[in-house]
């Protein structure tokens, strides 16, 4: 489902789980991940990436058609994920594979930066055309982490960007062909390890302060 593995001072959390949706599963095992890596001493960095066409595409929806009574506690989880990134004490790259749908595309935004494959896969939040709302969590994330326009378009139109589209929207910093996508974000990761990762996890807190609240704070308006 998952596979974590070190490339130097960089760890490299690879989904493979097809779609990579968020079912309770597919999150024990990220979370798992994340306690390894947070417990690593000295330089350090994440890389998060998916396999095939797909980095994720968000919320496990068949699960939650049979477990609509645990809604609410299932957002909560999610949001977690999100804002745990989100402070993680180290450097973080998405090395965005393929298509980043919904809170795929959230966990995207959750990292410092991210390299979107150039020839297959599309960023997009396509909520607006299946009929729902994002929770005030959810909305503070994508608002906190793009540009005002492109977080308005991408809201309200579902918009779906090919990386060139994504890259010239600030959505994502870099762009490479499919077998550089890792490599690419490796590097820059490895340029960041270095960093003190108590000092980058206390700039994102401070910086994402009204973001990291939102995802603590009630799941549904």
């Amino acid at each position: 489902m998952i596979d974590l593995q070190r490339d130097g001072d960089v760890f490299v959390l690879r989904f493979d789980a097809g779609e990579n949706r968020f079912g309770p599963d597919f999150l024990g095992a990220v979370e798992g991940a994340l306690d390894t890596v947070e417990k690593h001493e000295g330089p350090r960095a994440l890389v998060t990436t998916g396999t095939g066409k797909f980095y994720s595409n968000g919320l496990d929806l068949e699960w939650l058609g049979a477990n609509g009574d645990r809604f609410e506690d299932y957002l909560r989880r999610v949001h977690g994920l999100y804002a745990r990134l989100l402070a993680l004490p180290m450097p973080t790259v998405a090395a965005v594979n393929g298509h980043a749908f919904a809170g795929g595309g959230m966990l995207v935004l959750a990292h410092d930066f991210a390299v979107m494959r150039t020839d297959r896969g599309y960023f997009c939040l396509p909520e607006v055309d299946l009929g729902m709302s994002f929770t005030p969590g959810m909305s503070a994330l994508i608002q906190g982490r793009l540009p005002k326009a492109t977080a308005h378009e991408a809201m309200i139109t579902g918009r779906r960007y090919t990386a060139e589209q994504a890259r010239d929207a600030g959505i994502v910093q870099h762009v490479a062909a499919e077998a550089e996508v890792v490599p690419v974000a490796t590097g820059v990761a490895a340029e960041l390890a270095a960093k003190d990762g108590a000092i980058v996890g206390r700039i994102r807190r401070d910086m994402y302060g009204p973001v990291l609240a939102a995802l603590d704070g009630p799941v549904l308006s």
